[in-house]
């Protein structure tokens, strides 16, 4: 598989692992999110390659419809917002280096 369809894999796979621990299984809860961001967003690496402002965006709008739970098309959005900070710390807010 291409580093493109693994991370693709991976990111459906994390979401369906949180999502699993109770009865609905399309969607996180408050707790299963917190469970997921304690385990999947602590490495003191990415935070170091990522502002905090990115990260806090990506978790305020995380929940779209204000329902109380993450469905997966929420959760991919944050995690495009991730990969945009990402991308914009790397290169210097946008710009290339």
């Amino acid at each position: 598989m291409s580093k493109l369809e693994k991370a693709i894999v991976a990111i459906v796979e994390v979401f369906e692992e949180y999502a699993s621990t109770d009865d609905k299984k399309g969607q996180l809860s408050n707790a299963e999110l917190s469970e997921l961001i304690k385990n999947q967003l602590s490495s003191p690496d990415f935070k170091d390659k990522i502002d905090q402002d990115d990260i806090q965006e990506a978790l305020v709008n995380i929940d779209r419809n204000h329902d109380g739970e993450v469905n997966f098309r929420e959760f991919s959005q944050c995690v495009a917002l991730l990969a945009k900070g990402y991308f914009r710390k790397k290169h210097g807010k946008g710009k290339a280096k």
